[in-house]
């Protein structure tokens, strides 16, 4: 059996290629956090590699950019190449089958802040509320 199921967040903007008869490829990779706390009290991340292919990489470099959060479902497949140096290095990615959307930053506005509306002066809590007197 090889299934994987990762959510996580991109590490950075899709970036679409189109291959020799007519395929389309996305490689990409998720940062997905740790379910526990490391020796310092901070949460790591394991940096995977994904590829998706066809519809799928489609929608991911129309909709996805720097920071989404997405859910994949896929197999890992390993794989070999020889780099720039001629040594053989071996690679483990998981081959996306499917992914759910959920949360969206479009690619090329990732980085862009998005600062919330200033709270008013005046704001209270509905807890805070009936703590409150009321002088005519």
């Amino acid at each position: 059996m090889n299934h994987v199921g990762l959510v996580g967040r991109t590490t950075k903007d899709m970036e679409l290629r189109h291959l020799s008869e007519g395929r389309v490829r996305a490689y990409f990779i998720i940062a997905a956090n740790r379910p526990f706390k490391n020796s310092e009290g901070k949460v790591d991340a394991d940096f995977v590699q994904c590829v998706a292919w066809g519809r799928t990489a489609e929608l991911l470099a129309k909709y996805c950019g720097k920071g989404s959060l997405i859910g994949i479902k896929g197999r890992l497949q390993s794989r070999s190449y020889v780099n720039r140096e001629n040594q053989k290095v071996y690679t483990m990615e998981v081959q996306t089958e499917d992914v759910q959307f959920y949360s969206l930053k479009a690619p090329g506005e990732a980085d862009k802040l998005q600062t919330p509306p200033p709270i008013p002066e005046d704001f209270v809590l509905p807890e805070q509320e009936t703590k409150l007197v009321h002088q005519p």
